[in-house]
Order: C-alpha cells, then structure tokens, then sequence
C-alpha cells in the first residue's frame, strides 16, 4: 500500500494536535496562574503551594491514565463500523458509560490519597512551615479530582470522535473563571471569605466543576457529538469496564511512574530547603507549560499510528514517529532560546526579585531545562505512539526502567554525594528521562519490523491493537 504523502500526514497531526495542545495550555495556564499568585504571598507559600500542586498532579495524571485509551477505542470502533458500514454509538455509549465509572471511582479513592498525603508529609523531612499551609491546599484541593476527570472522559470522547475543538472555548473560559474566584477566595473580594492560600484550593475545585457542565452541555449540542454521547452514564457493562482497566492500568502506573518520580525529586528539593523547592516548582512549572505541546503531539499521533496499523500502513507508521519528534524538536529549541537569552523574564511572573537565592537557583534549573524539556517531549510522545499499538505494558516497564532505575539514582546521586544539589537532581532527572526516551522509540519502531503484515507470527504486544480494532463487544 502506498504510504500517506509527508505533507498530508503532517497537516493531519497538527489539526489533530493543535486543539488538544492549546487546550492543554489553557489548562495549565489555571495551574500557573496559581503559581503567579502564590508568588504574591511570599516563598514560603510558592514552596507549599508547589508541592500540594505537585501531589494534586500525581494523582490527577495516574487517574486519567485509566480512561486514556478510551480515545483510542472510540476511533478504533468508529473506523470498524464505516468499514462495516455499521452505527457505532451502541459501541461508543458502552464505552462512555465504561469511562465514567472509572473516573468516579478513581476520583473519590484519589481525594482520599491527596489528603492523606498531607498527614504523611512529616516523615519526608519537609519544613513545618511549608507543611502548615500544604496541607489545607490539598484537602479544598480533594473534592475538585472526581468532576475534573469527568472533564477527562468527554476529552477523551471527542479526541476519539476527532472533533476535538469543543474543548478550546470551555477551558479558554475557566482560566478566567479561576483567575477571578482565585483572587476572591485569597483576599477576600467579592463578598468571598478570606482564606489566603487555601483559597486556590477552593477556587481551582469549583472551576472543575464548573467546567465540566458546561463543556457537557456544549458537547450534547454538537450535531456531530451529541448523538453519540449517552444521556446517563449508567449503566455500564463489566466486561467493557475490565477491558478498559486492561489498557489503562498500564498507562496510569506509566504516568504515575514518571509524575511519582517528579514528586519525589520535589521532596528531595524540599530537603534542601525553601529557596531550592520554590526555585523547583517554579521552573517545573514552566517546563510543564512546553510539555502541554508535546502532550497534544503525544494524543494526536496515537490517533494516526492507531489508523495506519489497522490498515497495516508500517511505513507511514514509521514516517508518523519521526514527523512527530520533529515538531517537539521545533518547540523545544524555540523556548530553550527564550530561556537561555531572557532568563529574568521568564521567572519574572513567578518569583520577587528580593527572592534572590530562588531565583539564582532557577537560572541554573533553567539553563538545564533547554536539554530537559525535549526528552521530556520525546518519551511522552514515545508512551503515545506504543498506544497508537495498543502496546501499554510495553510503556510501562521501559518507563520504569528510565525513570526509576536511571533518573531517580542519579538525581539522587548527583544532589547529595557529589554535592551538586538542585542542580544534580535535574541533571539526574534528564538523564532519566533521554533513558525512558531513548528506550521508548526504540520499542515502537522494534514492533513495527516484528508486526509486519508478511510475517506469520504477530508479535504479542500487537494483540492489544487487534483485539481493540476487532473484538470490541
């Protein structure tokens, strides 16, 4: 078969990407807004206020990696019933359905973990005073993760339906929403009590729910996505449910292996005190900005690679995997420019610049950053294209290795006995992830040579794929 033109494949991923990638910058914009008013209050609360965000990040992202493939089996059974020339929102409901007891369920048990985090924290050497304010942040934190994964299921939903414009407008507007309830809650304004930091607790909570009944509304009235959307989300089948956790478990211990790696160095930067970890959080947060692109990259050629495989296009599929690394490529070098010529600008919204210790530690994180970010990018789209083949197990034990078995050490290692410190940990944090990266890229181009169509025996991480596209109930 012939392979899709260049051209054609690239105008295809970035109209799928884009939408998902500026969403996905809307989104974060709330979470960096938080940091720019945390910056407000002082560095003692930028260094609570980062953590409690960091933690409320670990739980988030492991519970939308349940639902993840949703998106990817919602395409799977809209291609086979065109093929079929079948309906497919019977297929689609039972999905949905699926989904969204997960989230619900994955949402109560992760509030639960976040508070109880904040009572374990002691253990972990943090300072009492960073402690005192982290705590009430993740308990108004707590309530806002189960609608915030309903808001995950509808993504996931109109990704896989590839109308994923929907979601822009919606989420554009709860930045503001967060923005104005966020300053109330802190201050005081607008008739709202007084809680200080807290209050961006409780105002980021009330803009998840919030959003989520109006991004459903929006999506109901969608001539193209409403009628597939199921009027209730019950009730819904096991057999569906397990298939689902099948293919997300593997996905949320993969996200969660890396954010739990990110916390973890967060309470090593805790460890060599406020000034490193506000310095932490801050470039984190920035770094984190750039990787919203690589995310929308990572879910748009997923989508692809999950359509040429079905139609058993190898080499498109391989041609999608380097198209992809080099948009990452392009918006890594631009904004590692930006970091490397205007440094004080870039930290400027977030950090006093009477904070000088925080600040000369986040020069130096973000000189490190310019290399970071784009293996961050790499083994995200990595974990996206071993999607793309159903291969999620595959995902998690190469991530495990990198993060866990090179990152973690040497960050550790690099910090503390060589004496580098804040500097260490993300030397060592790069080095974990160019590792997940490099194995990652490796994997996926692996079992497109072993799954080709004129071999006799597929390779079993290739069953995934073909029980997604073919037996879906």
């Amino acid at each position: 078969m012939k392979p899709r033109s260049f051209t054609g494949d690239g105008w295809r991923l970035t109209t799928l990407a884009t939408p998902i990638a500026v969403t996905q910058l809307a989104q974060v914009a709330m979470s960096t807004t938080n940091i720019a008013l945390m910056g407000t209050l002082g560095v003692r609360q930028v260094a609570a206020g980062g953590l409690a965000i960091v933690l409320f990040n670990q739980i988030r992202t492991m519970c939308v990696g349940l639902i993840t493939a949703t998106g990817n089996r919602i395409a799977a059974a809209v291609s086979g019933a065109d093929t079929r020339a079948e309906s497919p929102e019977e297929e689609i409901h039972d999905l949905v359905r699926s989904s969204f007891l997960i989230a619900t369920v994955g949402g109560i048990v992760g509030g639960a973990v976040l508070i109880g985090l904040g009572w374990a924290l002691p253990w972990l050497g943090q300072d009492p005073g960073v402690l005192a304010d982290t705590r009430p942040l993740l308990v108004a934190l707590a309530p806002g993760l189960v609608p915030c994964l309903w808001f995950q299921v509808l993504r996931q939903y109109t990704v896989g339906m590839q109308r994923p414009q929907a979601l822009l407008l919606v989420t554009l507007g709860s930045v503001v929403v967060n923005l104005v309830l966020a300053l109330g809650f802190i201050h005081g304004r607008a008739g709202l009590p007084a809680v200080g930091l807290t209050g961006i607790g409780v105002a980021t909570s009330l803009v998840h729910t919030i959003t989520v009944g109006v991004f459903w509304v929006m999506v109901r009235r969608d001539s193209r996505l409403g009628p597939s959307l199921p009027v209730s989300p019950l009730p819904a089948r096991a057999t569906t449910v397990r298939a689902e956790l099948r293919l997300g478990i593997p996905i949320a211990l993969t996200y969660g292996s890396e954010a739990g790696m990110f916390s973890v160095l967060a309470l090593a930067m805790g460890a060599l005190g406020p000034a490193a970890l506000a310095a932490h959080n801050v470039v984190y947060q920035i770094i984190y900005i750039v990787f919203q692109v690589a995310i929308g990259l990572s879910h748009g050629v997923s989508i692809l690679v999950s359509h040429a495989v079905a139609r058993d296009e190898r080499q498109r599929a391989r041609t999608l995997a380097r198209l992809v690394l080099r948009h990452a490529a392009v918006v890594a070098a631009v904004t590692g420019l930006l970091y490397a010529v205007v440094p004080g600008l870039v930290l400027s919204p977030f950090l006093d610049s009477a904070d000088a210790d925080a600040i000369r530690i986040a020069h130096t994180l973000l000189l490190i950053g310019i290399v970071l970010q784009f293996f961050d990018a790499a083994q995200n789209i990595g974990i996206g294209l071993l999607r793309g083949l159903g291969a999620t197990r595959a995902g998690l034990r190469l991530s495990l290795i990198g993060y866990w078995g090179v990152g973690l050490p040497g960050a550790v290692l690099l910090a503390f006995p060589a004496g580098l410190g804040a500097a260490g940990i993300w030397c060592g944090l790069t080095a974990g992830l160019a590792a997940t990266a490099a194995l990652l890229l490796h994997r996926y181009l692996t079992l497109l040579d072993t799954t080709r169509s004129d071999r006799p025996r597929p390779h079993p991480e290739r069953r995934t794929l073909e029980t997604q596209v073919g037996q879906q109930h």
